[in-house]
């Protein structure tokens, strides 16, 4: 009778002490920023995300009126809402009022965020030129418009075009030029457009200036020895390493632009002529109020949605668009 002699397993090799430290290290790194980034995913979540899926969720439904009556108004009756499908999105994309509230955005947008770019990215090349010394209180000066609510300086700006007391046709009609109607139909975009490059050229200012301020000196020193003028200094260097600074700024005057609604909303209520649907952010307001029919929150969450998905398609053709032409 044979026996077999059997081995025992192999011993595990324990591992060595200083790795065991580096991995504590990285986890205790890995509980600190989760703990440093949570409070902005649970803020995220719940002002963002969850809006979100309630506005999509009610987006399917439309509220009616339940109950006996002609008009639901016996018989205990309530309002209810009555799933409906697609047809809340149905009604945005066939609405002519919609199309021509986005094509009122588009006109206001081609206007008004070049105007607002160009003057913000000359206001940050002036503060960052040389001539200026104490550049501190001009950028406070020139961001000070963003700090108002826009709502406040909606209201600043419509008594400022109120023909009976506008400065601006005291003025005119000092230096003997007629004055001017700012909320005729055919120029009452341009008073928007005016009213939000006051309020959002300092904000992208800053963003400009905070791409200028990152440029090493020692280029424009290398330019200044190679005889560059400060013109050259301009469209050679700054200009070209800002476009990144500059896509965002444009990224976020898009985005800005379709959700246009404070100046029209105050412009609206001393222009009756223009209507409760005069831009699309009005229409889903003022369907969720009871001013559009039809009304309530799925309607106006069906318009919500189609705008997020018009911003996003625009905002994402624009930064396409601009790394395509990028040098």
């Amino acid at each position: 009778m044979t026996t077999q002699a059997t081995t025992p397993p192999p011993a595990e090799v324990a591992a060595p002490a200083g790795e065991k430290r580096v991995s504590q290290a990285r986890r205790r790194e890995a509980r600190t920023g989760w703990m440093f980034v949570s409070p902005f995913f649970l803020l995220f979540t719940l002002c963002f995300l969850i809006p979100i899926g309630f506005s999509l969720y009610y987006s399917f439904f439309r509220q009616q009126a339940t109950g006996g009556g002609l008009f639901g108004n016996e018989g205990g009756a309530s309002i209810s809402n009555v799933f409906v499908g697609f047809q809340n999105y149905e009604y945005v994309l066939t609405s002519d009022a919609f199309w021509t509230g986005i094509g009122r955005v588009l006109l206001f947008g081609i206007i008004q965020v070049p105007l607002m770019i160009g003057m913000a990215l000359a206001l940050a090349l002036l503060l960052d030129s040389i001539t200026v010394r104490r550049p501190g209180p001009w950028r406070l000066s020139y961001f000070l418009p963003y700090a108002i609510p826009g709502v406040v300086a909606a209201v600043i700006w419509t008594y400022i075009y109120q023909p009976s007391t506008s400065p601006i046709n005291k003025i005119l009609e000092g230096a003997g030029a007629g004055g001017v109607n700012f909320f005729d139909p055919n120029i009452i975009i341009l008073s928007m457009a005016n009213m939000t490059t006051w309020t959002y050229t300092g904000y992208n200012m800053l963003i400009f200036l905070a791409a200028l301020q990152a440029i090493p000196r020692e280029l424009y020193d290398a330019a200044r020895i190679d005889g560059a003028t400060g013109f050259g200094i301009i469209r050679k260097i700054k200009i070209p390493l800002v476009r990144d600074a500059a896509l965002l700024a444009i990224l976020l005057s898009i985005i800005g632009t379709v959700q246009l609604f404070n100046e029209p909303t105050v412009l609206e209520s001393v222009n009756d002529w223009m209507g409760l649907d005069y831009m699309p952010m009005m229409m889903a307001y003022n369907s969720l109020m009871g001013g559009i029919t039809p009304s309530g929150n799925g309607p106006a969450s069906a318009i919500s949605i189609v705008m997020a998905l018009i911003a996003g398609l625009l905002a994402i053709g624009y930064a396409i668009l601009q790394r395509r032409t990028a040098p």
